[in-house]
């Protein structure tokens, strides 16, 4: 589904990254592992169309998506959920979630709604609340249900767990388990590696811009190496 070639990226002068090869395959969960600063974010947003590659190919379906426009991109079917967030804190639940298909399967809002609502429970609950008011676990759904709105083919997680509660976190990874099993391919960006290898088929793990482990989750998660360097084990 996505295949990436030899992508070179930075900001400015400060190259971050340094050559990623890359693939996703239709319905499976690939997991992006490593800590703050190595790339994580800068590869989404390659991905995503924020920031323009140096060098190297993306593309996603068979279609060179490398330099087109983000709502080019979404519209092809990438959605992306952002570190943080990035609701918008003064409109309701429901506003926020209609904003998401803005750019694709507007024809299918109402249906797409109804099916929003009946992942997030909570969020039905709370449509004509102010996103801004909702507790932290509520925003990050909100911000998945605004992805999902678009229909995408491939949903682009970036730190989904972060600053969540572990009863959250536990839920939060149930919900993409659950996102998944419905057909939408995820890319998983984490810190939490335990949760991330457990749900993913595989995972790549980055450090200083390039790929220092990749393979099967399973795999990956009985590496020594790992284990000793994410784990502390």
């Amino acid at each position: 589904m996505l295949e990436i070639s030899g992508i070179k990226a930075g900001y400015g002068s400060m190259a971050v990254l340094q050559g990623i090869d890359m693939r996703i395959l239709a319905g499976e969960i690939v997991a992006l592992l490593g800590s703050n600063g190595v790339g994580k974010t800068t590869l989404n947003n390659v991905i995503s169309g924020f920031i323009r590659p140096t060098a190297g190919s993306i593309s996603f379906e068979g279609e060179t998506i490398t330099g087109k426009k983000p709502r080019d991109i979404v519209g092809l079917g990438i959605a992306q959920v952002p570190e943080g967030r990035k609701i918008f804190p003064n409109l309701t639940v429901g506003e926020n979630l209609e904003l998401g298909a803005f750019r694709r399967a507007s024809a299918n809002k109402k249906h797409n709604f109804q099916r929003i609502c009946a992942i997030f429970p909570r969020l039905n609950e709370r449509l004509g609340q102010l996103a801004g008011t909702l507790s932290g676990g509520e925003q990050q759904m909100l911000a998945i249900g605004r992805g999902l709105m678009s229909e995408p083919k491939l949903l682009v997680l970036d730190e989904p767990s972060l600053g969540l509660s572990p009863i959250m976190v536990e839920e939060m990874f149930g919900l993409i388990t659950k996102i998944n099993a419905e057909g939408v391919a995820v890319l998983l960006v984490e810190q939490n590696v335990m949760q991330s290898l457990g749900v993913a088929q595989r995972a790549y793990v980055i450090e200083q811009g390039r790929f220092v482990m990749q393979g099967e989750a399973a795999e990956l998660l009985a590496d020594p190496q790992l284990r000793r360097a994410y784990l502390g084990l």
